[in-house]
């Protein structure tokens, strides 16, 4: 089929934690001139509220109840996604260790997801968009125009957290194990599991740099357009 040039592709990016989604994701909707949207920062959010409102990560009902009461928005901006809870700006709130952490637990609820994944179709739905998670290609765009797979070893990734954090300025947020055991929840849950789509392109970054991940990337983008 050919693409039209006119229709703005849907872009999946997904992947485990720490692997380098959100930074290729951003440069590429840079790049394209497209909308970045960060669905993990979806989920941060929520689990901001079940922090300030005291509930507990594991009350399904409670937590579903809690995100169909709140307004979650994303900005795409220059620097990144901009995340709106309620109309507060708690983007910054939302990278802190106890909500990353929190996060993680909020997210294997199938009701949880199942809202989540109807917002965020709702943000993609017009295409011109880059959407990186664990479940976009699978659950949330399985008719995305590119699907890409980013994975690395977790030492790798455990690595490029401290790299990150240290640029930040913050406390790392995750050890290999505890992002082997992330994996381990992310890939278990019985709501959409981390798990390349059939169709995903699988780009293993362990041994490559950003800028080597991105140019792999572009070049299945364009590929794409060029149909």
């Amino acid at each position: 089929m050919n693409h039209d040039p006119q229709r703005k592709l849907i872009i999946a990016i997904d992947g485990p934690a720490g692997v380098g989604k959100s930074t290729i994701a951003s440069r590429l909707a840079r790049k394209l001139g497209y909308a970045n949207l960060e669905s993990g920062a979806m989920y941060r959010a929520l689990a901001l509220k079940a922090i300030e409102w005291d509930i507990s990560f594991d009350d399904e009902a409670a937590l579903t109840k809690l995100a169909h009461d709140s307004r979650i928005q994303l900005e795409p901006t220059g620097s990144g996604t901009r995340v709106l809870l309620d109309g507060r700006d708690v983007s910054q709130r939302v990278r802190e260790t106890d909500v990353t952490a929190g996060a993680s637990r909020v997210s294997v609820h199938p009701q949880v997801r199942e809202w989540m994944v109807a917002r965020q179709q709702e943000l993609g739905a017009g295409g011109g968009v880059v959407m990186e998670g664990r479940d976009i290609g699978t659950k949330v765009f399985p008719n995305a125009d590119v699907k890409i797979f980013l994975d690395a070893d977790p030492v790798v990734r455990e690595q490029r957290r401290l790299q990150q954090q240290n640029l930040r300025g913050t406390a790392a947020v995750f050890t290999a194990a505890e992002l082997r055991e992330r994996d381990q929840r992310d890939r278990t849950r019985a709501a959409s599991p981390l798990t390349p789509a059939g169709d995903a392109t699988i780009v293993d970054s362990t041994r490559l740099s950003e800028d080597e991940v991105l140019q792999r990337v572009e070049e299945l983008v364009q590929r794409k357009m060029a149909q």
